[in-house]
């Protein structure tokens, strides 16, 4: 980080690809015939999300010396994320992704990422320390823990920053990055301390703590260190829970055309309002309104909503409870 460069409020560190997603929905991969191609990754997709709420945002990951690098890189740019941490790797392809669309609650999803993933092969080496020690809110996956050099580059960014700001960790697990359920958790756990905020779905929950009940969850990931769990429940809501406070809100009403990506909206909208900081229960009321309107778009990173849609889709949202209840 130059001196007199202002730090980031969002700097992001992980996973990156292209999605090659069908349109067409309800079909097979082997019966769609035509394909969109959109940036991808949890990490960027993030990293996209919090810039659309005007937040100044950028990734640190690696791509391939390729076409799809550059892409990625364009793709970036376009969308206000800053990729001046975004490198390529000579010798590994830039990863893509396929999914089918099977709504409501269908969408099995195919990563290329072999031999391995260029996004695993940040190294402590290359960080800007400064800018991570500095940066207002620092996420990270476990996918990144999966492999090394990235875990190593972890830790070390992590010990830059001590507690300093907001460091989020979303459990974001893929069975196929990991050996077995058990060397994630092992790994989870063992991070888990540098964290200030969990981020995670029951399953990641479950794969992280040992415990499927959200509740539970919960109390498991405070227990380890952080100051704030969040555990996304899909269709009944989502749990917020601290040392002095449990919220819980509701589901959002949406028709969901692709679910993927609804958690990465979910993060960046969780990120604006942590550092506006909103009420617990506001802060979740908008990061979930924020996944629900992408998980009724087809894409991932493009149709990351700004804050006034979000703010528009809540008060949309209110007007129409308020009409039911009158009315009954």
């Amino acid at each position: 980080m130059s001196a007199g460069a202002q730090p980031y409020d969002v700097l992001t560190i992980g996973r990156v690809g292209v999605d090659i997603y069908p349109l067409q929905s309800g079909v097979g991969l082997e019966d769609v015939e035509t394909f969109g191609k959109f940036l991808g990754g949890s990490a960027t997709n993030v990293a996209v999300a919090a810039a659309r709420h005007g937040l100044r945002s950028a990734v640190i990951t690696r791509t391939g010396a390729d076409p799809f690098g550059r892409f990625v890189r364009r793709a970036l740019r376009d969308l206000g994320v800053d990729d001046s941490y975004v490198a390529a790797v000579e010798h590994l392809p830039t990863p893509v992704t396929f999914c089918e669309i099977f709504p409501p609650d269908d969408f099995p999803i195919y990563f290329y990422r072999w031999p391995k993933a260029p996004d695993l092969e940040i190294a402590a080496d290359e960080l800007d320390l400064d800018a991570i020690a500095a940066a207002r809110v620092f996420w990270a996956t476990a996918t990144g823990l999966s492999q090394e050099p990235s875990r190593a580059a972890h830790y070390a960014a992590w010990s830059a920053r001590g507690r300093a700001g907001l460091t989020v960790l979303d459990l974001d697990y893929r069975a196929q990055f990991w050996p077995s359920a058990q060397h994630a958790r092992q790994h989870v756990q063992e991070a888990l301390p540098y964290a200030t905020v969990a981020v995670g779905n029951l399953e990641e929950c479950e794969v992280a703590v040992g415990h499927r009940d959200a509740h539970s969850a919960a109390a498991a990931l405070l227990d380890h260190g952080v100051d704030l769990a969040v555990v996304k429940l899909g269709p009944r809501g989502v749990l917020g829970r601290t040392a002095t406070e449990t919220v819980h809100v509701p589901p959002f009403p949406v028709t969901v055309l692709n679910g993927i990506g609804a958690g990465d909206a979910f993060g960046g909208a969780l990120c604006y309002g942590l550092l506006a900081q909103w009420p617990l229960e506001a802060v979740l009321n908008f990061a979930n309104a924020a996944g629900a309107i992408v998980a009724s778009r087809l894409e991932c990173s493009t149709a990351m909503p700004t804050t006034a849609e979000v703010l528009a889709a809540l008060e949309e949202s209110a007007s129409k409870e308020s009409d039911r209840a009158a009315a009954g």
